[in-house]
């Protein structure tokens, strides 16, 4: 049979529209491991959440089962690492798209929500603060998607050590700008672990709404990766004790 090339043209622009295809499924408190899916919402599926306006932004949807429904007990002021693998299974093996195709670019990306019962299934209404993110470096010319591909998918932030004791849910999320010159094209990868504060303070930091935080005229959410020499990413400013 002939290949026309019309054929093998669609194919390269096929090729060539990649995302990032990454699953946040395991984190670290302090640096012990608690398990593949342990106390994490992990959607059984590696495909993007593209809509800004749908409630699968806040956690993402579709979840493997049985949904964990372990609370992971966090000090305030731990360090907190969470893991990104190409998939939803985790690691399982050599894969140079693992934790993403490393020819993607865009923002790592870390919140907050306190929560009356971690494991509960309702999760909209809640009031998100974000506690981390790792942008776009001018030199080197560095994405926060390309530290977390060369630290093995792993993202390391601090939980606030002044925010009050009790259950929250933490949201890591990676968003893939390689398609994002219009609106929609970027793409968000994100999941929800679920944690008790211990210690902590009275901090009530200010807080958004997802979906709500984003729109499609918020900074970072339409720009050009290969041509903007300057990066913002969405949402509201990180929160500081």
């Amino acid at each position: 049979m002939k290949t026309s090339f019309a054929s093998l043209l669609a194919v390269v622009i096929l090729a060539s529209s990649a995302t990032a295809n990454t699953v946040f499924s395991s984190f670290k408190v302090n640096g012990v491991e608690q398990g593949h899916g342990v106390a994490v919402r992990v959607p059984a599926s590696n495909a993007p959440v593209t809509d800004l306006t749908s409630n699968s932004l806040i956690c993402n949807t579709g979840f493997e089962t049985p949904v964990s429904q372990t609370v992971v007990t966090v000090p305030a002021g731990s360090q907190f690492t969470a893991e990104f693998h190409h998939t939803s299974a985790g690691y399982v093996g050599p894969d140079p798209s693992d934790p993403l195709d490393p020819t993607d670019k865009g923002p790592i990306l870390a919140y907050m929500a306190a929560i009356p019962s971690a494991t509960q299934t309702n999760v909209t209404g809640l009031k998100w603060f974000k506690i981390w993110q790792d942008g776009l470096t001018a030199s080197p010319r560095q994405w926060g998607s390309d530290r977390l591909f060369i630290n093995q998918g792993n993202a390391t932030f601090t939980i606030p050590s002044c925010i009050p004791a009790g259950q929250y849910l933490v949201r890591a999320e990676a968003i893939s700008l390689i398609n994002a010159e219009t609106y929609p094209g970027a793409q968000f990868f994100m999941s929800c672990a679920q944690i008790e504060v211990t210690g902590g303070g009275h901090t009530q930091p200010a807080t958004v709404s997802f979906p709500g935080a984003y729109t499609s005229s918020s900074p970072g959410i339409i720009t050009d990766i290969y041509s903007d020499a300057t990066y913002t990413p969405p949402g509201p400013a990180v929160f500081t004790c």
